[in-house]
């Protein structure tokens, strides 16, 4: 799958289940500023990836986006992870490394050997024999990601599968240890990995221990302990101990940027991208390779230094945090950040005086805003006698810096110094009447407008 499809599919995928099927064909098509033929194309090749993974129910009498809708109302499970499953590469590649990867499965191998193995196998459609060169791109790119290492030895280097984890844990410690990923990746970000890892260890305790070699009495015992297991666990999924509800679509979409912009932090360089803002009326802009038909593009074109990531909970959105030659500091929602490049390297010490300065600008940031810092002061009131002081808890669990700074017999005060009044003004507001804010001014009286306007939806009740 080419780097630009990958984007058009998150911000397809996204669209659709936000807009839970509302829009039709030519609104779908230029809300993405895309043709409608590439809407359709976009269609089959997402079919495609359900039917390839299993991830979606396969049902020709039912649209696609019906299946989008109502598969995420009937499972807990992150639905729109499948296509993460869907590999971003070519299907000679595809082909390639699968061969690669059932000939180590047997042996360790050195890339010589697994050319030969690859030269013995019939190639099906158009594919052509691969060469040494191929072998050992391949071979270094399973190596960085982790599904294969080198075997201990003199050269020639002998790989072999990366399987150690499932390899030297019992059933049960991998039983144990696949609900911790579930709870982890259930609970924490990012996620799309431990998703992926759950999913593994799954289909190794659900394997029936086929790839053994059956020989003697030892090994046919422990098949049979295997075997007993593995039905063990298939009983114990059928009633999931951890039910979750997945309610942010952005969250899982977004991973698919977010290692690219970590490895640009850590490498310390730039990144070129094509921008959409949640003002923008488009979402997405599709590359015109035909001159006469080419379209103007609301995204606009970025050069930024990325600095940091942050995650807000409240909303389930990604941000980057970055500093451009022209604009100074900048904030970027990933969820319209597209066509991602990595550009050139700069020095360390202009690095980390970038990196010095947004510091001092999110000093008192509650999370990413820079503005003016303001004093916030609110009184928070005692819930009825007898009952848990669950306010004051809440309150010092997510106060961050903030401090209670007087006691009183139903409330106490509570104060904190942030960058404008923007971003704290939710996490007060969900207290409803248990918060009182008392300054400044201007935050007190929003909050009164605010509450004003919600009670009068209620009048006519």
């Amino acid at each position: 799958m080419a780097k630009e499809s990958f984007d058009k599919e998150i911000q397809f995928l996204r669209m659709l289940v936000l807009t839970s099927g509302a829009y039709n064909r030519q609104q779908f098509a230029d809300r993405l500023g895309i043709s409608v033929h590439t809407f359709d194309k976009t269609i089959r090749r997402l079919k495609e990836i359900v039917s390839a993974v299993q991830q979606l129910p396969d049902e020709s009498s039912r649209e696609f986006t019906e299946a989008v809708r109502f598969s995420y109302y009937d499972s807990a499970d992150p639905m729109l992870l499948f296509l993460f499953r869907a590999k971003s590469l070519k299907e000679s590649e595809s082909y390639r490394l699968a061969l690669l990867l059932s000939a180590l499965h047997e042996k360790p191998m050195t890339a010589l050997e697994l050319l030969e193995h690859c030269c013995n196998e019939p190639t099906g459609g158009d594919m052509l024999f691969p060469d040494e060169k191929t072998i050992r791109m391949d071979l270094k790119y399973m190596e960085e990601v982790g599904v294969i290492k080198r075997a201990t030895g003199p050269r020639p280097y002998r790989y072999r599968i990366q399987n150690d984890l499932v390899r030297e844990l019992s059933n049960d410690e991998l039983v144990d240890l696949m609900d911790f990923v579930d709870v982890m990746a259930n609970t924490q970000v990012p996620s799309v990995q431990g998703y992926l890892l759950r999913d593994h260890l799954r289909k190794s305790l659900t394997s029936s221990g086929s790839n053994t070699d059956n020989s003697g009495p030892v090994v046919e015992a422990a098949d049979a302990e295997h075997a007993e297991a593995s039905a063990a666990y298939r009983l114990q999924a059928a009633a999931e101990p951890f039910l979750y509800k997945y309610h942010y679509y952005s969250r899982i979409l977004d991973e698919a940027h977010l290692f690219t912009l970590l490895a640009a932090i850590r490498s310390q360089r730039r990144v070129n991208f094509l921008y959409f803002s949640p003002k923008s009326e488009r979402s997405y802009g599709a590359k015109n390779t035909n001159p006469l038909f080419e379209r103007e593009n609301s995204g606009t074109e970025q050069t930024a230094l990325p600095i940091r990531i942050v995650y807000d909970h409240q909303y389930g959105r990604w941000y980057m945090l970055a500093n451009n030659s022209r604009d100074g500091i900048r904030k970027f929602r990933l969820e319209g950040m597209t066509q991602i490049t990595e550009g050139d390297a700069v020095e360390p010490a202009v690095f980390e005086a970038k990196k010095a300065e947004l510091e001092a600008r999110m000093q008192h940031s509650w999370l990413i805003d820079t503005g003016a810092p303001v004093k916030v002061r609110a009184r928070f009131f005692h819930p009825g006698a007898g009952q848990p002081n669950f306010v004051r808890e809440r309150v010092l669990l997510q106060g961050q810096w903030g401090e209670i700074v007087e006691e009183e017999d139903e409330a106490f005060i509570y104060e904190i110094t942030v960058n404008g009044i923007t971003e704290i003004r939710p996490w007060l507001r969900s207290f409803g009447s248990s918060c009182e804010v008392l300054a400044p001014i201007q935050l007190r009286r929003e909050m009164i407008a605010e509450w004003k306007e919600i009670a009068g939806y209620y009048e006519s009740i």
